[in-house]
């Protein structure tokens, strides 16, 4: 989360044309749709373990190169998104194979809360890394976000080792490497409504509520709060999105009417992104994306428990690999157009109106899918692939 911050801050030290910030979420886009296929079915059949220790090491040497670029102070964005584009690329592989063992960590009536914890772990780092990042770019240098952030994989990589074998043990026959095999995870999401619609709502929301994209532009030119400034308001969702998961882990342990529940929170994140389009300072701006990641929070533990209880473990890496398309397209997507927006017609303009748009995409999707409208339970989950 540190790394993320700090690319789009270093694409604008070097070009102050927003179009630039826009093209950083097609440099990572791109990978993950292109290799979709083909992650979900390495995930599923190759050693998960060894999988991970790969994609894990290769994005620790990703952020040595960032860094080191950085140190340099290269004159130019194209190595910047060359190497974001690599480590998107690793990212695509690695997603599938980590998510796929949650549902063999802890029960299934537990999922809920599994993702909650989770998100509480995801939202700390999205907290802190921002915010120490904008102190350590303000204060040692652009590079040693990069630095500091490739010491951190070796985290990841003990506790993978740490792990017992068990979880990755695959239940069920192992997928041939086939043409077949790797599209079958887009035939089983589309054949699944239940499953397809919460992917769509999570792709239109996301596309048109862009914000963060413009972020280093607000602190700048609009709020006048600099790097440490900007490094906060870039935690800000996740300062809201951990106070959700921890509520619902410990607080809310059980979601009535979960479709009902995870659209009004969507539709809530688009009315959160109108306000900040309209912020004209520090506080205001913090609040209103503080809501934009509490609302996403909760759906995103209505969203991952959905896909995960109608998902058998056989395709579950590939389920993950369609759904990147959705979450990760939607909002890289979303930082083009939002880039574009704001070149023709300013940065407010182009936050504004994303978050309308945002409106009547839940608007649409809540018509067209009624089954995610009235999705309540884990037998519900389970009719839906039975079906």
């Amino acid at each position: 989360m540190m790394q993320a911050a700090a690319i789009l801050w270093h694409v604008r030290d070097v070009s102050p044309d927003p179009i630039m910030l826009g093209l950083v979420g097609i440099m990572r886009v791109v990978p993950t749709l292109a290799l979709a296929p083909l992650t979900g079915l390495v995930a599923d059949h190759f050693n998960r373990r060894k999988l991970i220790l790969t994609t894990q090491s290769g994005m620790a040497l990703v952020a040595v190169a960032l860094g080191c670029i950085a140190y340099f102070k290269t004159s130019s964005v194209i190595p910047i998104y060359a190497l974001a584009a690599c480590s998107a690329v690793f990212g695509a592989f690695d997603l599938p194979a980590r998510q796929a063992l949650i549902p063999s960590l802890v029960p299934r009536e537990d999922l809920p809360n599994a993702f909650s914890v989770n998100s509480i772990m995801f939202q700390t780092a999205s907290i802190l890394g921002p915010a120490i990042g904008g102190v350590v770019i303000g204060q040692v240098g652009l590079q040693w976000a990069y630095w500091l952030n490739a010491i951190s994989f070796a985290t990841i990589i003990i506790a993978v080792l740490s792990m017992s074998e068990s979880p990755f043990t695959r239940k069920g026959e192992r997928p041939r490497i086939t043409l077949t095999a790797a599209v079958e995870g887009f035939r089983f999401v589309l054949r699944t409504p239940l499953i397809l619609s919460s992917m769509m709502l999570d792709f239109v929301a996301m596309f048109f509520s862009s914000a963060n994209t413009l972020l280093p532009i607000y602190a700048r030119d609009i709020l006048n709060v600099g790097a440490q400034g900007y490094g906060w308001l870039y935690a800000a969702e996740g300062v809201g999105a951990a106070t959700a998961a921890i509520l619902l882990a410990f607080v809310f342990t059980r979601i009535p009417r979960q479709g009902p529940t995870l659209f009004i929170s969507v539709f809530m994140f688009g009315v959160a992104t109108i306000w900040f389009g309209l912020s004209t300072n520090f506080l205001s701006a913090f609040l209103a994306l503080a809501l934009m990641g509490a609302m996403d929070g909760v759906s995103v533990v209505i969203r991952n428990t959905i896909r995960q209880l109608a998902t058998p473990d056989e395709l579950r890496g590939r389920m993950v690999a369609v759904n990147m398309v959705f979450f990760q397209g939607g909002p890289q997507l979303g930082n083009l157009e939002a880039g574009l927006v704001a070149q023709a017609f300013g940065p407010v303009f182009s936050v504004v109106s994303g978050g309308i748009g945002c409106l009547i995409a839940v608007t649409w999707v809540a018509r067209k899918w009624q089954a995610l409208w009235n999705y309540g339970n884990e037998m519900e989950a389970k009719a839906a692939v039975a079906d």
